[in-house]
């Protein structure tokens, strides 16, 4: 590796062997300590973290959502649309037969993906967007991929009708439920649409108090980081460290000097750039680059949020790995060492899942 010019070895990230070449420059050995029976929970088994020490876990992603979910978020982005004063994002493209039913086809992006220096990857889904945990199963049996199943509920246009009536009491009780039976190891991803409504504020609560039940770790969905605060306020009136606590989608935010985030980290959450490996994700790397000067390394994660057809592998897209090879060379372009980004891809994402089970799994 001391042979290859930098360009050389910018020309080599994105394939196999530049996730082989990454392993050995930084991860020669694991030096993160976890707490004594600390567990990263996947749908197959609970793993040690230290088994996944070799690659980057990305905290949230999509492996398994139904087909018709696909027009309800059209339906609901064109609804907040109507409101004055808000950007248009893209829309999924909805092709089928749906991707993310066939699991022949999801089996081979993971495997692609584990080539390219993918070593777990966190499904955000739960049954409002159709999530099914046997197909997460299967995909993990047949790809070899560890996979951690994300539980919950999504954001006020997805809810099911029942929790507009339920008790905070009710909803934490329905999650504790989910978490004693099904294989799931975090709580997520957790939504605000646009400005809290009483209905998500309750959620919010009652994730809180299954997060402090159960010890799992919470990653959310925010509107381009509208209401972040609100969120970690919330989460953390109920006892949540924000330690435990990923706010998501603040790779929206452009503003150079990173003035809330920075607010977010000192208080100890993560912040969750997990919209990663696009053409537009430029222009988050000054942003980055402003929280990693103001010493804020270990509270950053990154992801891709991963849901559009186009950018599969089979599609000759980029594939689930595309955080590590579309934006990871950005990165490195802009001056990141390997090292820093071993702990965002790597470290952080296992800090961030690891706990120590305070019920016993039985799926």
């Amino acid at each position: 590796m001391h042979r290859l010019t930098r360009r050389d070895f910018l020309k080599l990230i994105g394939s196999s062997t530049a996730a082989t070449a990454l392993q050995g420059l930084a991860c020669a050995a694991d030096q993160i300590k976890f707490q004594t029976g600390a567990v990263i929970r996947t749908v197959l088994k609970d793993v040690p973290p230290e088994t996944l020490a070799g690659g980057a876990t990305l905290f949230h992603e999509h492996l398994s959502m139904s087909h018709d979910f696909v027009p309800k978020m059209g339906k609901a982005f064109a609804a907040l649309l109507s409101a004055p004063g808000h950007p248009a994002p893209t829309l999924p493209t909805l092709t089928l037969p749906w991707f993310m039913e066939d699991l022949g086809l999801m089996a081979d992006e993971m495997r692609a993906a584990k080539n390219e220096g993918v070593a777990c990857i966190v499904d955000g889904g739960h049954p409002d967007m159709g999530r099914d945990l046997q197909f997460l199963k299967q995909l993990s049996t047949r790809s070899g991929m560890p996979i951690v199943a994300g539980f919950g509920y999504y954001a006020q246009p997805f809810y099911p009708p029942e929790l507009e009536r339920w008790s905070e009491d009710q909803i934490t009780h329905e999650l504790l439920r989910q978490a004693r039976t099904d294989p799931v190891g975090a709580l997520g991803e957790i939504g605000t649409w646009d400005v809290m409504t009483p209905t998500e504020r309750k959620v919010f609560r009652a994730v809180g108090r299954t997060q402090v039940a159960t010890g799992m770790a919470i990653f959310t969905h925010t509107n381009f980081g509208k209401g972040a605060m609100e969120q970690l306020d919330v989460l953390e009136s109920v006892g949540v460290k924000p330690q435990r606590i990923a706010i998501g989608h603040v790779g929206g935010l452009t503003d150079p000097k990173a003035e809330l985030l920075k607010a977010l980290c000192k208080r100890g959450a993560f912040v969750g750039f997990d919209r990663q490996g696009g053409p537009n994700d430029s222009e988050q790397v000054p942003v980055i680059m402003a929280l990693l000067e103001a010493g804020y390394t270990d509270n950053l994660l990154f992801s891709s949020d991963f849901s559009l057809a186009p950018d599969l592998k089979r599609n000759g897209g980029p594939g689930y790995a595309k955080t590590l090879t579309v934006f990871g060379p950005k990165l490195r372009e802009a001056g990141v060492q390997e090292r820093t980004l071993h702990s965002i891809l790597t470290d952080n994402p296992r800090r961030f899942l690891a706990f120590v089970p305070k019920t016993r799994l039985n799926a």
